[in-house]
């Protein structure tokens, strides 16, 4: 839990329909297993007391009762771990009955978070038992025999004392599901973690639909997301369960379980990652606190990290998306430069070709925009200008590539006007200091005015090996510079 990582798992336990007892028995156990391996926090599905499919059972008290007797068990065996369990269940309260979630930690519970969007569509008629729940307002309690009361309604927070970043909120299934869900708020009041007790429904392309929506749902409140499915115990009367965990960190996943798996999945978001990431963003605008926020007490203990940190994050793994990733990066550099030549009306474009990376890269952009723009590869022109640090390895790269490419390719060697250039100044040509590398190498030392004036009666657009920087001087500004200063070295265009 130090610098930030807080593990956690999400849980799909083997249930039987209706068997409280043999449900808590699961739920204990795989509860137990998670905090030996680490766990801060575990997530199981939706109703995992006592099973989402009960159909009306769910209107008889000798379930519900029986789902109460087993959160009791739950809350007595789970006492000594320092390991948050979130379960669900039927709870009558007030009258109704709603299906919750029951955040449990050290014998209590914290709170009772009622699901708010209840499906009535389709396969699903939750409608028929439950009544929809509303946000917490502090005033409304929960208490049952032997538990003691605690808040009662949806979007309620729960935050370590210790960690503040390591507060999170509670949704049920459908509420991820809908255009308005409850994680926007409890997100934008300081909810760095949402978990969601869910019993989807497995049908062809829902996976991947589940998976995007709770990408895009983590990526756009910057916070992390535990999803908890419902797995193969349920009754395939109607439907089948896959038990589809997944945990998310800003849009990527960390953890994802096999499609038809049951047991824990395990992730150690960064929430201290998050709860900065919101405070660079200017758009991620905060809420002041109108729910309940009820702390707890959790020591702080240093996190085994098991995820996978990319040494190349910026390079994706996968050779279809790499291949993609370089071709859309060209793609961006070679429009930026085509649109440039485009408005100034340039045909002809300069650069200097070493052949080493940045110069190669820069000719290959100069190809794709000249491409893009249906000009001839014949008004490319590639100056190659050897010297004393070139090789005849990068001197032959270059001359292979203006010809592969079809660009015009100039040589001119800068040897003398360099050795003239170290008499002028002291420079000792044996000394390989930054003096001698820079006048030598640099594409910034004495090559740029040979590139920039070699041509400039052609009125190029000289093209730097940089290209990240994309700016241009029109020609007509630079000559009508250039009869105010009399600067005769600055002719041509620049990129």
């Amino acid at each position: 839990m130090k610098n930030g990582f807080f593990p956690i798992a999400c849980a799909t336990p083997p249930l039987r329909v209706a068997d409280c007892t043999y449900n808590a028995e699961q739920i204990i156990s795989l509860t137990r297993e998670a905090t030996k391996n680490g766990s801060k926090l575990v997530v199981f599905p939706e109703l995992c007391i006592t099973g989402y499919t009960c159909g009306d059972l769910f209107l008889q008290q000798i379930l519900l009762d029986g789902a109460l007797q087993a959160l009791r068990t739950i809350l007595k065996e789970t006492s000594n771990l320092s390991c948050i369990c979130v379960v669900g269940l039927p709870i009558r309260h007030t009258g109704a009955i709603y299906n919750c979630a029951a955040v449990c930690y050290q014998g209590s519970v914290l709170g009772i978070v009622p699901k708010q969007h209840l499906p009535n569509y389709g396969e699903f008629y939750e409608q028929r038992h439950f009544t929809p729940g509303i946000p917490a307002d502090g005033k409304t309690f929960w208490q049952a025999d032997g538990i003691a009361p605690c808040p009662f309604g949806a979007q309620q927070l729960f935050q370590c004392a210790e960690a503040p970043d390591f507060t999170f909120g509670v949704e049920l299934c459908e509420d991820v599901w809908v255009a308005d869900t409850p994680s926007v708020a409890m997100a934008r009041m300081g909810a760095t973690l949402i978990v969601n007790l869910s019993c989807s429904d497995e049908i062809i392309g829902k996976a991947a639909y589940r998976r995007t929506i709770l990408q895009a749902k983590s990526g756009s409140l910057l916070c992390a997301y535990a999803y908890a499915d419902a797995g193969m115990g349920e009754s395939t009367q109607d439907m089948v369960f896959a038990g589809h965990n997944l945990i998310l960190e800003n849009s990527a996943i960390l953890a994802e379980s096999k499609l038809f798996s049951d047991g824990l999945l395990y992730a150690e978001p960064d929430l201290q990652r998050m709860a900065a990431e919101r405070q660079r963003s200017n758009s991620f605008q905060p809420l002041p606190l109108t729910t309940v926020c009820t702390r707890f007490f959790m020591p702080l203990t240093e996190t085994a990290l098991h995820r996978f940190f990319s040494p190349t994050p910026f390079v994706p793994a996968g050779a279809a998306e790499l291949s993609e990733r370089c071709e859309t990066i060209l793609t961006l550099q070679a429009t930026g430069l085509a649109t440039r030549l485009r408005h100034i009306g340039c045909k002809t474009a300069v650069v200097g070709l070493s052949g080493g990376l940045d110069s190669t890269l820069a000719l290959i952009v100069m190809v794709h925009a000249f491409d893009l723009l249906g000009l001839p590869r014949s008004g490319m022109l590639a100056v190659t200008m050897p010297c004393f640090g070139t090789t005849d390895r990068t001197y032959q790269n270059a001359c292979r590539l203006a010809k592969a490419y079809g660009a015009t390719l100039r040589e001119i060697p800068i040897q003398k006007s360099v050795r003239q250039h170290f008499a002028d100044i002291g420079q000792d040509e044996s000394v390989h200091d930054v003096t001698g590398k820079r006048t030598d190498t640099s594409p910034h030392g004495f090559g740029k005015p040979v590139r920039r004036d070699c041509c400039r009666h052609r009125r190029p657009l000289r093209i730097g090996s940089g290209l990240g920087n994309l700016q241009r001087r029109p020609y007509e500004y630079v000559c009508r510079q250039r009869l105010h200063s009399k600067d005769v070295g600055t002719l041509s265009g620049t990129v």
